[in-house]
């Protein structure tokens, strides 16, 4: 079911740890005014709530008016937000640096020029140690400042120096600036339109890529002009479906981390989206030995403090690393096995369901679907379908028309005729709408229109006819995405065969794994 709006306080309520929210009572308490015992009501009322009702929310609030509502939340909001702040993080770079700049000017309104550049000099050597170019600046604009206004005398050669080093940031900080930009527009692209689904797709895309990628890109030699250039390269070469390009630069972009393993602890959350795309690459190129190496990786990260002990890390990463663990089932062929791990995601996605955004959430119906269907469970694949197909579509539409193809293939393999007929018009509809047609899917709907004509006897003939057209698509580069999403060939090769298609997964992995022996 499609998300509902969700009110903002009541969100950020929702995510307090049981120290914050004891921490922020505290804070509140330190005096008896009435507006803050009123914020503490509408706090109580707001945290025993399971889903946001304003009507719910004044009846149990007796002592709040509804006129007085809206600036209790907003004041509430503030006041948690103070209180949050108040528990310092040690191991937030932004936040110490924020501190030391504070601390700067706090000394130079009290006229301490001096004391105030030396604050400055140290929070400059700890933002150059972090790869922190913002900071660096906002510093070399204070230190400017104050040079001009003020006789300090601090050092010869002084007004030189400052020039040549805030030239030298802004170098670096318009490189990262271009680098980051491209990253996020390809990113953006591929979550509104996913892969490139055909050669102009791909003619648009190259024009794109070479248009914004900036000059310089790949000669620079700082943590963040790399990594955002690495980036670019990764979502470039993933939506044209060049898995090898893709593998190089999610390997470049986990290796800038192992080469400044500092900055692991700064910026976790792209560290744990490099091992996911490092994962996604060895997957989509059916390399089991680095996947398994990754995922191992992976888990050791996941039970670190830095993961365990920041809400977004943890979450985050338990989102990429559950998609990992169910990729290995995909790859290995043991999709029963998977589905042991499906009432632990139905819990955690109930858990953070006011933190994931619906991308997330569909991907994991999608793979859970996926999971049943290669188990043989055919309702339980269309129930999760279900929830992909009944949410609007305005994201992923290539996860929309896969999840109906699905859907409706699960439907032929429970023999539900009396619907088949409708569906197959509706989802052939959808999917020429969306212009996501390949020749291997045209060639399934051909199929699926005809299949009513056959006879029990022969129905594994042309089954066998069907693949005998679909496997030289197989190394097709336009048609990855169709067996990315469903290995319609091992689904054939299980109706030529007559044994499960997990079956015929699991005999390609052990086959693999000789070969490579």
């Amino acid at each position: 079911m499609p998300n509902k709006p969700i009110d903002a306080l009541f969100q950020l309520v929702k995510s307090l740890e049981k120290s914050e929210k004891r921490n922020f009572k505290l804070y509140v308490t330190r005096n008896t005014a009435a507006e803050n015992l009123k914020v503490i009501e509408l706090f109580d009322a707001l945290d025993k709530m399971s889903e946001y009702d304003e009507s719910i929310l004044l009846k149990r609030t007796k002592g709040i008016k509804k006129q007085q509502l809206s600036n209790l939340k907003a004041h509430l909001y503030r006041q948690i937000l103070s209180s949050l702040r108040l528990i310092r993080d040690e191991q937030n770079i932004d936040i110490q640096l924020h501190e030391q700049m504070g601390f700067a000017r706090i000394l130079y309104n009290k006229g301490l020029y001096l004391q105030s550049l030396k604050v400055l000099d140290k929070l400059k050597e700890m933002a150059r140690q972090y790869n922190q170019i913002t900071f660096q600046l906002q510093a070399i604009f204070f230190e400017k400042k104050i040079e001009a206004l003020h006789i300090t005398r601090s050092s010869e050669n002084r007004a030189s120096s400052l020039v040549e080093e805030a030239d030298h940031v802004l170098g670096a900080l318009e490189l990262t600036s271009a680098s980051s930009n491209l990253s996020l527009m390809l990113y953006d692209w591929y979550i509104r339109h996913g892969h490139a689904r055909n050669k102009r797709d791909e003619e648009e895309l190259d024009k794109f890529f070479a248009r914004h990628l900036p000059d310089g890109a790949g000669k620079g030699k700082g943590f963040y002009e790399r990594l955002y250039v690495y980036q670019s390269y990764c979502w470039y070469a993933f939506i044209r479906q060049d898995y090898l390009m893709y593998y190089r630069y999610t390997q470049k972009w986990v290796d800038v981390f192992e080469q400044h393993p500092e900055m692991i602890r700064v910026e976790t959350l792209q560290f744990i989206k490099g091992l996911h795309n490092l994962l996604s690459a060895h997957f989509d190129l059916r390399n089991e030995a680095g996947f398994a190496k990754t995922l191992k990786r992976f888990e050791e990260l996941d039970q670190e403090p830095i993961v365990q002990e920041n809400d977004n890390n943890r979450i985050q990463s338990f989102v990429y690393l559950q998609q990992a663990r169910i990729n290995q089932y995909f790859l290995r062929g043991t999709f029963t096995e998977g589905l042991d791990l499906v009432p632990y995601l139905e819990e955690k996605l109930e858990e953070y369901k006011l933190q994931l955004d619906r991308h997330r959430i569909l991907i994991f119906y999608y793979k859970i679907a996926c999971l049943y269907f290669g188990s043989g469970e055919n309702e339980k694949a269309i129930d999760y379908l279900q929830k992909i197909i009944n949410w609007k579509v305005d994201l992923r539409t290539d996860l929309q028309c896969y999840a109906r193809l699905l859907h409706l293939i699960a439907h032929y393999e429970l023999g539900n005729v009396d619907i088949l007929e409708y569906l197959i018009k509706s989802v052939y509809r959808f999917m020429a709408k969306m212009g996501s047609l390949s020749p291997v899917e045209e060639e399934m709907f051909k199929f699926l229109r005809k299949s009513f004509g056959h006879s029990p006897a022969s129905i594994k003939e042309a089954f066998r006819k069907l693949l005998a057209k679909i496997k030289p698509y197989e190394n097709d580069p336009h048609e990855t995405r169709t067996f990315a999403y469903l290995d319609v060939i091992s689904w054939l090769e299980s109706k030529v065969e007559g044994i499960p298609v997990q079956e015929v997964i699991r005999k390609k992995y052990e086959r693999g794994r000789k070969g490579k022996g």
